[in-house]
């Protein structure tokens, strides 16, 4: 063996157990009891096609995810196109303010919104006080403070991908649509907007695999009516003492998201997408 290739393989060694032994491991022991307990067999995937709670769990899971990654996405672009064409100074001062969540914990983002969105808190205070409503709205507890919650934390999430595609769109194609008699809308319907289209891709899809498996936020603003599929998980293992359940979900939202990667992969170059 070549000295560089022995040299290569001993920088790489480490991390490589490192990855085997904390990851792989573990997934593995999570494949093998999905199919052993309580009993060996597929018995457990059944339950995908015959249990109405499962189902439920998947199906709010997905409707939320889905929901979430359209408004982060429409938020999301609205915000990075302000971004994009904002000084330099107002573009720092922006993305510091998108990137500000991510040294908030999820957990105290959750509870803030409980305290803003409760019956008793500023924003419905603010509706009955102007007159825009008779009684507090239920904004917690229930879908929409979940839909909500999740939004904000993923966001940002959205706005970044979708910035750094923007900020490597040539601004003279708009100048030149422009220059040959295309309208604002028009030169952005056809030039500007399919240019961004990879960045929505990612976006898009970055935003829809961390939603699926989103726990904490769902868990508080939700109250325990709106169990998603990681919450489902959690109540298996933790509280039922149904391992084996529980080990299927979490494999069939890993494989859920291997397989969405996968798709993408035949339409796009996934690797470009996210910069690799």
């Amino acid at each position: 063996m070549p000295s560089a290739t022995r040299s290569y393989w001993l920088i790489v060694l480490p991390a490589l157990l490192m990855l085997v032994a904390l990851y792989l491991v573990p997934l593995a022991n999570v494949l093998v009891i999905s199919v052993t307990d309580p009993r060996p067999g597929l018995g457990n995937y059944g339950l995908l096609f015959t249990s109405s709670s499962v189902q439920k769990a998947l199906l709010t899971t997905l409707r939320i995810a889905a929901i979430t990654t359209l408004l982060a996405l429409l938020l999301g672009y609205l915000v990075a196109y302000a971004m994009r064409a904002a000084s330099t100074q107002k573009q720092r001062l922006m993305l510091f303010c998108v990137l500000l969540p991510f040294w908030i914990s999820v957990l105290v983002r959750s509870f803030a919104w409980i305290a803003l969105l409760g019956t008793q808190g500023p924003v419905n205070a603010f509706l009955v006080g102007s007159g825009l409503i008779a009684e507090p709205l239920a904004l917690v507890r229930n879908e929409t403070g979940v839909l909500i919650g999740m939004v904000h934390v993923m966001l940002p999430y959205a706005i970044l991908t979708l910035y750094a595609n923007m900020r490597g769109i040539d601004a003279g194609l708009v100048a030149a649509a422009r220059s040959l008699g295309a309208s604002r809308l028009q030169a952005f319907r056809m030039v500007f907007l399919p240019l961004t289209r990879p960045g929505l891709i990612g976006a898009g899809t970055l935003v829809f695999i961390l939603s699926l498996g989103f726990y904490v936020t769902p868990a508080l603003l939700g109250g325990g009516k709106v169990l998603m599929i990681a919450e489902y998980v959690a109540v298996q293992i933790n509280d039922t003492l149904r391992w084996g359940l529980g080990t299927m979900l979490a494999a069939t939202l890993m494989i859920a998201v291997l397989g969405a990667l996968w798709a993408l992969s035949r339409v796009v170059d996934v690797k470009r997408l996210f910069g690799a």
